[in-house]
């Protein structure tokens, strides 16, 4: 019984990590380009666009969205500290919707590992997300209601009405891309995304192999209904948030967790949607909570709800149409060993540029980066200090965080540390 218990596991540690292997350079290329991005593009001019709740600004929170970090935690943050300094809650809400289902990494990680129909379909189905949302937002959430929950957050964080910027944030994007502090600075965001993702990636990946291995078939059965036409899609549509919710799992590490509800059974849109519903995990409703307060909150959850299901039963039903749904599913998710194949070589290579950016990253000092910037001591990201979603100061010394979740746990870990010591 130990011997097989312990087969079980090696099983599915090798499903695992056969998984990552199969989208490592998809993850080094896709978190490259986004720390590029978001070292060139201003968070100021961000806030400056985002004031209205007309299409234009939609399409800017859409657009500043796709160009952000893809962390749940980091796009929140932002989301909370545009929305304080003046953004409209729409145009909030469309960027985080933007920011976690419209961005490069999350695209070449599913192509990889599931397939380019779920690729399209994430960003189809997103732009669906963001048209929803616009359309219903107002009747969930009134104007009175987005008031008072920024005049909470103003009255908590006094003093920030306005971005400002400093080191190569306030040059011309031209000039920015010229330069090689930028691109030291773009190579530093690249590795501290790596690092605040890095427990979002092993929880995607260990937990989606032992699915994959440990859960029989008839598990998938009694959770995702089969064999009843459009009943099936809805039921696989509304159940898909759930298991978001409940999986603790957020950003780019559920992709390898949608993979092996793939496999399982649940249907192309129940699939969409739980890959949609990265925005509504539980450690980020409580954050919600702290942010907006309960009311907002609730309101929060079943205006996503809604919208991530809705989502995945159009975009469904759209890739029906068009004949574009896989009619098979993966006998197996990733390769059982290793082989001398395109995804390796691709591998050396990614492997390489990681080495270079890593480079960059340690020496950004050395090429004139890193001014206006700090490092998360809690969650590893690269913040500007001058727009930093949370700060605190602790024995004379200034810490600067990418959201008030790390905040908060730096704070309590030091609190704890201090009593231990004495």
């Amino acid at each position: 019984m130990i011997a097989g218990l312990l087969t079980l596991i090696v099983n599915s540690l090798r499903e695992a990590f056969f998984m990552f292997w199969e989208t490592l350079w998809a993850l080094v290329l896709g978190f490259t380009l986004s720390g590029a991005v978001q070292a060139f593009v201003s968070r100021a001019e961000m806030q400056r666009a985002l004031g209205g709740r007309g299409p234009k600004e939609l399409a800017r929170a859409s657009l500043f969205g796709m160009v952000s970090s893809s962390c749940s935690y980091a796009a929140t943050a932002m989301a909370k500290s545009l929305f304080q300094k003046g953004a409209d809650f729409s145009a909030t809400l469309t960027f985080m919707f933007a920011s976690t289902n419209l961005v490069v990494e999350l695209g070449i990680v599913l192509w990889v590992l599931i397939g380019w129909q779920f690729t399209t379909a994430e960003f189809v189905g997103g732009f669906i997300m963001i048209g929803l949302l616009a359309l219903v937002n107002r009747v969930f959430i009134p104007r009175a209601l987005s008031d008072k929950a920024r005049q909470r957050l103003q009255a908590s964080e006094p003093g920030g009405e306005h971005e400002h910027e400093t080191g190569l944030q306030g040059t011309p994007w031209r000039e920015r891309l010229r330069s090689a502090a930028g691109w030291a600075d773009a190579a530093s965001y690249t590795l501290t995304d790596v690092t605040m993702l890095r427990r979002e990636l092993l929880i995607g990946y260990m937990v989606a192999g032992f699915l994959a291995v440990l859960v029989p078939g008839g598990v998938w059965q009694a959770v995702f209904l089969s064999g009843h036409g459009f009943w099936t899609s809805l039921e696989n549509a509304v159940v898909g948030p759930l298991i978001a919710i409940i999986s603790f799992v957020c950003s780019i590490g559920n992709v390898p967790l949608a993979a092996a509800l793939w496999k399982g059974g649940i249907s192309f849109g129940g699939v969409a949607s739980f890959i949609f519903a990265d925005l509504i995990t539980m450690p980020l409703l409580l954050i919600y909570r702290r942010y907006y307060g309960a009311a907002l909150t609730l309101r929060m959850l079943a205006l996503f709800w809604i919208v991530m299901s809705a989502a995945g039963l159009v975009t469904e039903y759209l890739f029906l149409a068009a004949g574009l749904v896989p009619q098979r599913r993966p006998a197996e998710i990733a390769p059982a060993e290793f082989a001398w194949n395109y995804t390796t070589i691709l591998n050396i290579v990614f492997l390489g540029v990681f080495g270079l950016v890593a480079w960059l990253a340690r020496n950004q000092q050395r090429f004139g980066g890193g001014l206006g910037y700090a490092i998360d001591p809690m969650c590893g990201m690269q913040v500007q200090t001058a727009n930093a979603p949370a700060t605190a100061e602790l024995d004379g010394q200034r810490y600067y965080f990418c959201s008030d979740h790390c905040m908060h746990h730096f704070l309590g870990s030091r609190t704890a540390d201090s009593s231990v010591a004495h």
